[in-house]
């Protein structure tokens, strides 16, 4: 009976790193997806709700039947996504003005004259 106990635990425990090492992943995948053009910052802020409303059921599924885990793990994904929207704003900002600015093809020098 102790064993199993043991194993119980160690498997939540496993559970739990599990979910928080992908809930860490939440930012670099959205920057990832923003920069290589998948989504856009403005689809993801218009997605928000369902986002919040999905890491809820995350939290609800990996964690124990109460409200107090799952909301442990649920609003640290929700920050995180929020984080990634952020760092995503930036990086889409910084395409946008490399796009304005003209492209420098390194020809300094005035065209050769005949003489």
């Amino acid at each position: 009976e102790m064993m199993t106990d043991i194993t119980s635990y160690l498997d939540f425990v496993m559970t739990l790193f599990f979910a928080f090492g992908v809930a860490f992943e939440i930012p670099v995948a959205v920057v990832l997806l923003v920069w290589i053009g998948v989504v856009d910052v403005k689809y993801l802020k218009k997605i928000r709700p369902y986002v919040i409303i999905g890491c809820f059921v995350v939290g609800m599924i990996l964690t124990p039947p109460d409200i107090f885990s799952q909301t442990l793990l649920a609003v640290p994904m929700w920050m995180l996504f929020e984080v990634g929207i952020l760092f995503a704003s930036m990086i889409s900002k910084r395409g946008e003005h490399a796009d304005d600015q003209p492209a420098d093809d390194h020809n300094d020098q005035p065209p050769a004259t005949q003489a």
